[in-house]
């Protein structure tokens, strides 16, 4: 009755729907993962924001690697601007899309040593070799509030360092790259400042991440496993329809051979 499942034809659908279901199963535990990560970094951003702000000597120092769980932590620096060496970051967008750079700038701590700042977004110079039109910052001491973050690379942007660039623009804020330019040791991570609020003609402040969209991926996880379920059901549902179809075929096939027969010879 089934014999037809033996055929090449079935044997090759059996084939697809046996690679098809743990290929989805597996789609949906990516999304999962996806899922619970995203809540995990919401969880930990959040945490991060609201905590009290401390003094960011205090979580890391020059070649330290800030650690996932030091993301976005809210810290201080006391100490003054070194304006002399400040920086732009090529190819960074702004809240409302815009192409622009964000100013990096070494803060000297006034217990000692230093830690780059990114101050923000200002719109790219009309001539992309020229330094842009960048604020003054204040002078003499003052106390910076900002998120801690980590240095930024190539593997983990996907922004390709130039090492050609003009004279005072970088790709990535690194602290060994800085440290390196600057000929002195630099605090690991960077300084993602918000505060004090800008007055006047400021760079544009960097918003805070978004701790609460989780997006569809759960969504997806439970598409794939309805998918995966949904592809055996349907192959029954072929291999029956094929049934009843050549069920059909032969009944017609022997009526019509029934009726092609000659009547046999009245006596």
């Amino acid at each position: 009755m089934y014999r037809f499942l033996l055929t090449r034809q079935w044997l090759i659908l059996a084939l697809i729907t046996l690679v098809l279901i743990p290929t989805m199963v597996e789609l949906g535990f990516w999304q999962l993962h996806r899922h619970e990560h995203k809540v995990a970094q919401n969880a930990l951003i959040s945490h991060n924001l609201k905590a009290r702000p401390v003094p960011v000597a205090g979580l890391t120092s020059p070649g330290h690697v800030v650690p996932r769980s030091d993301y976005w932590r809210a810290v201080t620096a006391t100490g003054t601007y070194d304006e002399k060496h400040e920086v732009v970051v090529r190819r960074r967008t702004a809240t409302d899309g815009a192409i622009g750079v964000h100013v990096l700038i070494p803060f000297d701590l006034k217990g000692g040593g230093t830690i780059m700042i990114n101050r923000g977004w200002v719109p790219s110079a009309a001539d992309q070799h020229a330094f842009p039109d960048v604020p003054a910052v204040p002078k003499g001491e003052v106390t910076v509030t900002g998120r801690l973050k980590a240095d930024e690379t190539t593997s983990a942007s996907g922004i390709k360092d130039i090492s050609d660039l003009p004279d005072r623009q970088v790709m990535l804020i690194n602290s060994a790259q800085q440290a390196k330019l600057l000929s002195r040791p630099v605090l690991g991570g960077y300084i993602e400042q918000t505060g004090p609020e800008p007055k006047g003609d400021s760079p544009e402040l960097i918003e805070a991440p978004d701790d609460g969209s989780i997006g569809p991926h759960m969504a997806y996880a439970v598409q794939w496993w309805l998918f995966a379920a949904g592809v055996p059901v349907g192959y029954v549902v072929l291999a029956r329809r094929e049934k009843r179809d050549r069920l059909a075929a032969a009944a017609e096939a022997a009526a019509q051979a029934a009726a092609a027969e000659p009547e046999p010879a009245k006596a």
